[in-house]
């Protein structure tokens, strides 16, 4: 098994982000392997979906070298890095049904040393909540709305401010929803110039281009 893993050693290099572990459906047997050549080489690693059982099915000592948020599935196996600055991103909820996907954005920027703003329960079925906060976002350069039903957030969010907007449609919603695409199509059709979107359920991605914006922006 272990000549099947290639752990992707110069990605910071490249692109300046550290290598990330996608867990889904991987073995426990296969992650221990990647985490011995991780700690073999005295890397660190952010790992995403993982799920509360393989995390707990891991050696002990992995386990205790991993940072473990069970709602988002994130794991930091090493320390992050360091955290610097005042927070330049808003990572916002529609419903605590999608904190699961916005917690991942939080986290993954949190890994790379970014602070940022959460805001959960905004949606717009009730609107005065997100009124009451629009001013605290629009201080933010980027903004990541993570929605999933009729995915109204970015839109609206695209209309009121100024920063950057990535939408992140989630798989809630009943019925038509349809897993997420419904939300993916009404971002990938709306009226808010210059909205980006990322795919279902995405948190990770949504960090990574909040990142890869931030360090265009340069410090501010």
């Amino acid at each position: 098994m272990k000549q099947d893993i290639k752990l992707d050693l110069q990605r910071h290099e490249r692109l300046g982000f550290d290598e990330a572990v996608f867990c889904a459906a991987k073995t426990v047997a296969h992650l221990t392997h990647i985490l011995d050549q991780a700690e073999d080489g005295n890397l660190r690693l952010l790992l995403t979906r993982l799920s509360d059982e393989q995390f707990r099915e891991l050696p002990e000592a992995h386990r205790a070298r991993i940072d473990y948020e069970p709602i988002s599935r994130t794991g930091y196996f090493g320390s992050p890095h360091e955290a610097a600055g005042a927070p330049r991103v808003a990572v916002i909820a529609a419903g605590t049904s999608d904190v699961y996907v916005s917690r991942e954005a939080a986290r993954t920027l949190r890994y790379y040393g970014q602070p940022n703003v959460e805001i959960t329960d905004v949606g717009v079925a009730g609107l005065w909540r997100l009124l009451e906060r629009v001013e605290e976002i629009r201080r933010m350069p980027v903004v990541i709305a993570v929605a999933g039903m009729d995915a109204a957030l970015p839109t609206v969010l695209g209309g009121l401010v100024p920063s950057v907007v990535i939408g992140v449609p989630t798989s809630v919603g009943y019925g038509v929803a349809s897993g997420g695409e419904s939300a993916l199509r009404a971002m990938l059709a709306s009226c808010a110039p210059g909205l980006v979107v990322m795919n279902i359920d995405n948190g990770y991605g949504a960090a990574c281009a909040a990142l890869r914006i931030l360090r265009a922006i340069g410090p501010t």
